[in-house]
Order: structure tokens, then C-alpha cells, then sequence
């Protein structure tokens, strides 16, 4: 194979979606905010994963609950989790919590964590059998 083929200039960018993360916020015709998720990098993932490993005791714990919070979070392009007063608004400190309260109705949280894990590339072990058995 030609080795230019795989050089990064070459390499296709992952796009940018825009979602509908709650129904609760909406404009001012009275339509759902839409939200703009970003693709995670293969670097921050690592990352992300690391710091939802907590240590109690001698032993490791990996935190899945926090894990995919600070995925679904770092995926959030708008709005800005990170803004201090966004944050100060639903009182809380980090982007986790303020998505949490953002997106408070559990269904549509977990669909927003299904959205941004399927444009990441993540399959459930459910879509895993399905796919070997067809």
C-alpha cells in the first residue's frame, strides 16, 4: 500500500453534530436548544478514563458512572460547560455536575450518553450480538 495514504493530511475529520439534549430548554418559539457534540480524540478518552480511576485502600476502582459523565461532558462543545457562570447558575462547580442538572430528566440524559458513546465509536455488547448474529 502506499504509505501516503496514511499520512494525517489525509486523514478525514469526525464532524461535529447538533443535538437536542433536553426538552426542557428551549428558544423563543418554543423549540428544544440545540447542543453541539464533538468527538472525543482517542488522547482525551485515555485521559478521561484514567481520572474516573479512584483508589480505595490498596486497590483501584474504575468509576464507570463518572467515566462516561466526564465523556458525555468533554463532548459538549456548546454549551460551554466550562463557563463559571453557566456553572454558578445550577450551582455546581464542574462540567459533570452541570450537565447532570442541565439534562435532568434521566431518559434524556441517557440518550445524550448514547449519542455522544455511538459518534465515539462505542457499540453496547447488546449491538455486539446482534451484529454477530446476523
Amino acid at each position: 500500500m502506499d504509505l501516503k495514504l496514511f499520512l494525517k493530511e489525509n486523514k478525514t475529520e469526525r464532524e461535529r453534530r447538533s443535538y437536542c439534549a433536553t426538552s426542557s430548554l428551549l428558544d423563543e418559539d418554543g423549540k428544544p436548544l440545540e447542543w453541539v457534540l464533538r468527538p472525543v480524540s482517542t488522547r482525551e478518552n485515555e485521559e478521561i478514563r484514567e481520572s474516573a480511576v479512584m483508589r480505595r485502600g490498596g486497590e483501584y476502582h474504575f468509576d464507570a458512572e463518572l467515566y462516561t459523565a466526564r465523556l458525555a461532558a468533554a463532548a459538549v462543545e456548546e454549551p460551554n460547560l466550562y463557563n463559571a457562570q453557566l456553572q454558578d447558575s445550577y450551582g455546581v462547580s464542574c462540567p459533570e455536575d452541570l450537565l447532570r442538572e442541565m439534562v435532568d430528566n434521566p431518559g434524556e440524559y441517557s440518550a445524550l450518553v448514547r449519542e455522544v458513546q455511538d459518534m465515539n465509536g462505542f457499540t453496547s455488547l447488546k449491538e455486539k450480538v446482534d451484529t454477530a448474529k446476523n
